[in-house]
């Protein structure tokens, strides 16, 4: 067997380009993109992702350049998703809520040959490059020369801005529309360069394979069960694990792309309305701003919207809501190095007879793994064994798989250190159920010890959640003087809503174990995120060493815990811790 022969008839390179050439002659004349009144079908979007893919060859692009873009969900984006790879070079969507010292790190660090900019953003990337020549004069970046700059102009309504002479439609307009594309030879090249968002270290260049995107995109259709002729609306960003590869994913399903500039409320639906929307990707944050809009924003859903979320685990009262409204809800876990969704919670018909509740709690776990991972457990880092199927015991997650990243950009001591024992080792604290399903618990030091007990603050989020006046809560460790460690809860209300720490925390005592209890509630104005909407904990967790829990000694000479804080319970004084932590976010 081993001399039958390997060929280009029996064997050709994984890659998610083949599904636009195939959405090119299948889908043609189907719409591919539609954004503010611009349409494009199958295959002008094809045509226009060789002409790009031409043009920046003409450029001297080769094997393994970086090009990177700055832009949001816009057209040009999706088609570069394409064009890039077909060019032999490497897309480096860049998160565009990232200040001008972040973009510059990511042009430094990446070497971008080519940097496309949209004309929204042309002020913080020129800001950006001025601070890349300010490097390269002073020696920090001896070997990196600057990118070429190419504007991206509004396509309806084009504004002359620019920084530099290109834009993008000439290069669209003098790019070779039968231009096919470079051979991939190695399935194994890069195909994109994601940054991480920085939550728990400097931000890490994440290189994809191309074999790595065809198999987690291949995943995630299957295991979404997205079928053709779907309409599906960019409520998540491109730059975000390239759209946890549904940029590939859609064009494989020959469905419709509806682009949307600015992430709200009224856009999302509006665009669901006009386009008869079906799927759509999103962090749980946008469930709050679905659910908070003003009457006015809001249209009514005449049919079912799907929506995969992924990020923080949302509590299940958060998905109940959703569903309520009409929106379908499956729930994904995934990170940047494993090519977004790594887990999904696929549905069992016979969970459709439980209570609403039950089901809303078996939605909120993220599940099992997606079909072409080669392995998935919850395991004791310092024995390697796996956790019991109890529901309770944790570990960490690990992964194994052919759509786990290539490694991280020049830097093989953290690369090493991410791939432990043949396993990615993810960071993230869960347990695995007597079915099988796993649940995340927590980031790994996000678990607060108290007295010994392992407190899951992601569970406490989620009872806090369920209070009628509170619209976000996130919960970390704070010191205490008996316990080591005590929950501190940071809360953000409901506008309307002028609720007391005492509240709260008799709510707690209700519906949780007592030594699960926040010994301090802060109320604030707003969480701090990162650039995809995760929770900045280490923010949280600095505030939070300020604060003072000391003991004192009851009548009956008990020790119990005493909150001598910034204030007591005064109102007056109370507005002013909030003054305090809000300054220090």
């Amino acid at each position: 067997m081993d001399k039958l022969p390997k060929c280009t008839a029996n064997y050709v390179p994984l890659t998610p380009l083949t599904f636009i050439k195939r959405a090119s002659k299948i889908y043609a004349n189907r719409t591919s993109v539609i954004y503010d009144g611009v349409r494009f079908s199958w295959s002008q979007t094809y045509e226009r992702s060789c002409r790009l893919a031409y043009s920046l060859r003409s450029f001297n692009v080769v094997r393994n350049d970086v090009v990177s873009v700055l832009a949001p969900n816009i057209p040009a984006l999706y088609e570069m998703h394409f064009a890039v790879p077909m060019a032999g070079a490497v897309l480096n969507a860049i998160n565009t809520r990232l200040d001008a010292k972040n973009i510059a790190t990511i042009l430094r660090h990446s070497e971008a040959k080519v940097f496309f900019v949209d004309y929204e953003y042309v002020h913080i990337a020129s800001d950006a490059l001025s601070l890349l020549v300010a490097g390269l004069e002073d020696g920090s970046s001896p070997q990196h020369v600057m990118p070429l700059v190419i504007v991206i102009d509004d396509l309806k309504r084009p504004t002359g801005v620019r920084l530099g002479k290109l834009e993008y439609e000439q290069l669209i307009h003098h790019g070779n529309p039968q231009y096919l594309g470079e051979d991939l030879e190695d399935e194994w090249d890069a195909i994109s360069l994601n940054y991480t968002s920085g939550t728990t270290s400097e931000p890490k260049g994440v290189v994809y394979s191309h074999r790595g995107a065809f198999l987690s995109t291949m995943s995630l259709i299957q295991g979404w069960e997205m079928g053709t002729e779907a309409v599906y609306l960019w409520s998540l960003p491109m730059f975000h694990c390239n759209g946890w590869t549904f940029t590939w994913g859609v064009a494989a399903r020959g469905g419709t792309n509806v682009c949307i500039r600015n992430t709200n409320a009224e856009q999302i639906y509006k665009s669901i309305s006009n386009h008869k929307v079906t799927h759509m990707c999103c962090a749980p944050i946008i469930f709050n701003m679905l659910l908070e809009a003003k009457p006015h924003e809001i249209r009514k859903l005449t049919s079912k919207v799907n929506i995969l979320t992924g990020g923080a685990p949302p509590p299940a009262p958060l998905l109940k809501k959703m569903e309520e409204l009409g929106f379908h809800i499956t729930h994904a876990y995934g990170l940047t190095e494993a090519t977004g969704p790594a887990l999904i919670c696929e549905w069992r018909t016979k969970w459709n007879e439980l209570p609403t509740d039950h089901q809303a709690r078996l939605k909120a776990r993220q599940g099992v793994s997606i079909l072409t991972l080669a392995d998935v457990d919850v395991k004791d880092k310092k024995t390697m064994e796996g956790v019991p199927h109890d529901g309770k015991t944790m570990g960490e997650i690990v992964l194994r798989g052919s759509s786990i990243m290539k490694g991280y950009l020049k830097d093989e001591k953290e690369t090493a250190k991410a791939f432990h024992k043949g396993w990615f080792f993810t960071g993230d604290v869960g347990v695995i159920h007597p079915d099988g399903y796993m649940e995340i618990k927590d980031r790994s030091k996000d678990v607060i010890i108290s007295g010994g007990e392992n407190i899951s603050s992601v569970e406490l989020e989620s009872i806090l959640f369920n209070h009628r006046d509170i619209l976000e809560a996130a919960v970390v460790a704070m010191p205490h003087p008996r316990w080591g460690e005590s929950p501190c809860a940071f809360v953000v209300l409901k506008d309307t809503r002028d609720t007391r720490e005492t509240e709260i925390l008799a709510y707690c005592k209700k519906n949780m174990p007592k030594f699960m209890v926040p010994k301090k509630v802060e109320f604030v104005k707003e969480l701090p995120k990162t650039g995809t909407g995760k929770v900045q904990k280490a923010k949280l967790r600095k505030i939070a060493q300020t604060l003072q829990i000391s003991l004192k000694t009851t009548s009956d000479n008990k020790v119990s815990d005493n909150q001598t804080l910034y204030h007591q319970d005064e109102p007056e004084n109370q507005e002013k811790v909030v003054v305090v932590a809000m300054s220090r976010l």
